[in-house]
């Protein structure tokens, strides 16, 4: 039996709506209608769709939940128009989060319409005035494309004015929906017209109470269905008298709502606060709306010349700060973040100054200092910390021209950071936040960007005289690059502190393998807020002796610790792990052939097709930030943080996207294969090996009956004569640097880092986005899938997409096989650094496997015998073989 919850309506743009009886008035945008706004219409007719765009946007800002869409119009060819704005909203993604309602009297537009919307959208309208066989007809065509629809209340006869005439149509045309084209009814919804009411004539003055009544008897009678209408209609005998109508469309809908009217083409700023009309006023337009008096239309009529139908000034946000005294406008603007004064105020700061320099370290960094206070106390988070650097960097690159003017004179830096990604890395966005957090704070930074190698670190720290490194990885082997800087470094007897920092990182590893190195301080950073406070220490020449005795005496207890720790894990031989392989009933298991077999590109994939596929997660994590939408945007700690974020990164996402500012390209193929030799997959073209993957089993003493896995173990073995197959892929996001840096051209880190950020979420995206696509159509195996973006992020699909380097295979080396396999760098022009990092950094690779029994896992730590029959069947030095499975090699 069907459920209940399943007879709410269901829409979308790029964000679901659900209507259920507890949901509040659904109101339905209606300036981008060309009937209903002069305005809309003269920018369609003069092809200005940017413009037009903007009063899209409006609607949406000012919260409508549906925005209508009508090209209806003579002198416009409304097919043509209607595919166009489509197209155009798609690309916006705070207008086409809400759903659309494609509005025309033509049936050629709405369809074309249909054809381009996203999600699931509302069609207005359909209705039985030229006969039941075209009124199926096309509601049978509304099915089809899964949309809902609006039913007028019209008919062979004519349009419904009276209570009897609205329900008799509205039953008959549910029984046919519902019955004949079996129409889902919660995706029904009927308009019973709405007319306007005190014109005089004595056959209009039921128009509203008829409505009313009709909407109640309809939501009594005709299970699950919606009732709408153009609400501005009930008004139309006081157009020019603001004040009347607002009152009119308040008090009508008070009552319709309450007969069961949820939904409603309404302008918010049409509309008053039932309990703040005048009573006087109240009274007199409940009598017309209710038809309470015989003389009602005529009181009403009277009333109105005595209320003065002004416009409502728009309101004016009094900047009351802008009063304070001017070191508190600087701090204010620097801890808000607000970069509109900050000139004007850093020039009267500096007619108010001896030199300028002093504007610098006296105005700024005070205001600075109330930010650092801030952020060390958590008070302030990270996000708003870089847009307050935004904020003073715009006040220095003022001062400047100044500075120079006055020769010989700098400003005095608490200190001087060299700031690096290792050689083979190239990501830096937890760099880059760190750069910013320490320039806060009155550092001078020196970054020397990504894919730096040691010699270079070396000799710029010698060069500039630095009094610290701060060394950035995220690949595993920038673990090891900067265990041989801090040798390195001991080598040439540095006494300069390092600073380690990145997501592969870790308190122990810098303890274990780095700290051991170099005789002067090293000191994990595991986040931006913990920087300045280490830093300051570090550089503190009264105190900083003590602290690094104490920082070295604290790595040593915790490396003792750790080497001590707990009884040693028991390990299986490769032989016996092998013999423990998970086992999969391949006489029973189904495997599908791909659609598609070989090698495809996609160059043309829409970044606003992405954007559905995003997981938020990680953006808010890059900003310390942590939490899930929507959860997140509700967090009392984090909340009005995490919410002001994202509202900065949708307008960044409609830049982007407006201005093609981001190019997504992948590469994927899918191909017959067999696993060979328990470990290795042999990938094949027509029965012939083109490529070996050669996957790393779990050693691990496992309880009797828990297998020990391994990637091939999804793949049929050769020697059952079952053809099996694979597939591998990448995608990746280019432009993000070129973005990144027009940003820090004017002196904005935070979207800087903002771009960076947001290109990974992209080149994330594009993985999912392709993954869906080849379960679904292209390998087809899971052709019916039906997953929510929730259900993606928690990989509730079947099959798998493991990538080189993670938990299930961390070795990068088989990224070369991909490589050679897809042609991938000849192809879409993604290379792989030294250290097997991919460039641009915003890019994903891996695998695909589809049995249903394929899941992911953790390799943990393998053995000295593992390692050699590695590097045996990768026909590589044991020593090459250690170097890129160090971090997985168990302790003797």
């Amino acid at each position: 039996m069907e459920t209940e919850c399943k007879k709410h309506m269901r829409l979308s743009g790029l964000e679901p709506l659900i209507i259920t009886p507890e949901s509040n008035f659904i109101n339905v945008g209606e300036r981008t209608n060309v009937a209903g706004s002069r305005k809309f219409l003269r920018l369609i007719k003069e092809e200005k769709f940017d413009e037009a765009l903007a009063i899209a946007r409006h609607q949406v800002d000012g919260g409508a939940q549906i925005i209508d869409i009508n090209m209806d119009d003579g002198l416009i060819d409304g097919k043509e128009a209607m595919v166009r704005f489509l197209n155009l909203i798609a690309a916006e993604p705070d207008i086409c989060r809400v759903p659309i309602m494609i509005d025309s009297s033509k049936w050629e537009i709405i369809e074309a319409g249909l054809q381009v919307v996203q999600g699931k959208s509302v069609v207005n309208s359909i209705s039985l005035k030229e006969g039941e066989e075209k009124f199926i007809w096309e509601a049978t065509q509304v099915k089809r494309y899964g949309a809902a629809v609006i039913v007028m209340a019209f008919d062979e006869v004519g349009q419904a004015d009276t209570f009897e005439r609205r329900i008799e149509i509205a039953e008959r045309s549910y029984k046919i929906l519902v019955d004949i084209v079996h129409f889902s009814p919660e995706d029904i919804i009927f308009d019973l017209n709405i007319f306007p009411v005190a014109t005089g004539m004595e056959e209009h003055k039921k128009n509203a109470i008829d409505f009313i009544e009709a909407t109640r008897w309809v939501r009594n009678n005709l299970p699950h269905v919606s009732v709408s209408g153009g609400v501005s209609n009930v008004s139309f005998s006081f157009r020019g008298n603001n004040a009347v109508r607002e009152a009119m469309h308040t008090v009508f809908l008070y009552y319709a709502i309450k007969a069961g009217m949820n939904m409603g083409i309404v302008n918010p700023t049409m509309l008053e606060v039932y309990d703040d009309i005048p009573k006087n006023l109240l009274e007199h337009i409940e009598d017309v709306i209710l038809d309470r008096r015989e003389d009602a239309t005529e009181r009403l009529l009277d009333f109105a010349e005595t209320v003065k139908g002004k416009k409502k000034e728009d309101d004016t946000t009094i900047l009351e700060w802008r009063n304070l005294p001017l070191q508190e406008r600087i701090t204010h603007s620097l801890v808000k973040g607000i970069d509109a004064f900050i000139v004007e105020d850093a020039e009267e700061a500096r007619l108010s100054v001896e030199k300028p320099l002093h504007v610098i370290e006296g105005h700024l960094m005070t205001g600075m200092n109330v930010v650092g206070d801030l952020f060390g106390s958590g008070k302030m988070f990270l996000p708003q910390v870089v847009k307050s650097a935004r904020v003073m960097k715009k006040a220095v690159a003022y001062l400047n021209p100044f500075i120079e003017a006055e020769k010989g004179e700098e400003q005095q830096a608490l200190g001087r950071i060299l700031m690096a990604t290792v050689k083979g890395d190239v990501h830096d966005i937890g760099k880059n936040i760190v750069s910013v957090v320490l320039g806060c704070n009155n550092y001078e930074i020196i970054d020397l960007g990504v894919m730096v190698p040691p010699e270079k670190i070396i000799e710029t720290a010698k060069q500039e005289k630095v009094d610290a490194i701060g060394l950035s990885g995220l690949i595993t082997p920038s673990l090891d690059e900067m265990v041989y800087l801090a040798k390195e470094m001991e080598r040439e007897n540095l006494d300069i502190p390092l600073l380690i920092g990145g997501a592969t990182t870790s308190k122990a590893h810098t303890a274990v393998k780095i700290d051991t190195q170099y005789k002067n301080a090293v000191v994990h950073i595991n986040d931006a807020s913990r920087a300045v406070t280490v830093v300051g220490d570090l550089l503190n020449k009264k105190s900083s002796n003590e602290y690094v005795t104490k920082l070295k005496k604290d790595y040593e207890e915790f490396r003792d610790k750790f080497l001590k720790r707990g009884k040693v894990k028991s390990y299986v031989s490769i032989e016996e792990a092998r013999k423990r392989k998970f086992s999969i009933n391949w006489d029973e298991a189904a495997i599908n052939k791909p659609k598609e077999l070989g090698i495809q590109t996609l160059e043309q994939v829409s970044l606003k097709d992405l954007i559905p596929f995003f997981d938020w997660s990680p953006f808010f994590r890059s900003w310390d930030l942590h939490g899930k939408l929507p959860n997140i945007l509700e967090d009392e700690l984090v909340g009005e943080q995490a919410t002001s974020l994202y509202q900065d990164a949708q307008e960044m996402l409609k830049e982007i996207i407006a201005n093609q500012s981001l190019k997504p390209k992948a590469i994927f193929g899918l191909f017959e294969a067999n696993t060979i030799n328990d470990d290795d997959i042999s990938v094949q073209k027509k029965g012939k090996e083109i490529a070996v993957f050669r996957t790393l089993r779990q050693q691990l003493q496992k309880r009797e009956g828990k297998s020990n896995y391994a990637l091939a173990d999804f793949i049929a073995p050769k020697e059952l004569g079952k053809t099996d197959y694979i597939g591998s892929f990448c995608t990746a996001v280019f432009g993000s640097d070129e973005l990144a840096n027009k940003y820090k051209d004017q002196q904005d880190d935070y979207n800087a880092i903002m771009a960076q950020a947001l290109a990974d979420r992209f080149a994330e995206a594009f993985a999912e986005y392709l993954h869906h696509r080849v379960r679904t159509q292209h390998w087809g195996y899971a052709s019916n899938e039906d997953l929510s973006n929730e259900e993606l992020i928690k990989e509730s699909y079947k099959g798998i997409r493991p990538a080189p380097g993670y938990p299930a295979c961390p070795d990068h080396l088989e990224k070369e096989t991909i490589w050679q396999l897809l042609d991938v760098e000849e192809r879409i022009g993604v290379s792989l650094t030294e250290s097997l990092a991919m460039w641009p950094a915003a890019a994903v690779s891996g695998y695909y496997f589809a049995n249903e029994q394929a899941s992911y896992f953790g390799l943990g730590k393998i053995t000295d015998d593992q390692v050699r029959d590695f590097a045996n069947r990768k026909e590589i030095s044991l020593e090459k073989a250690r170097k890129w499975l160090h971090p997985n090699i168990a302790e003797k």
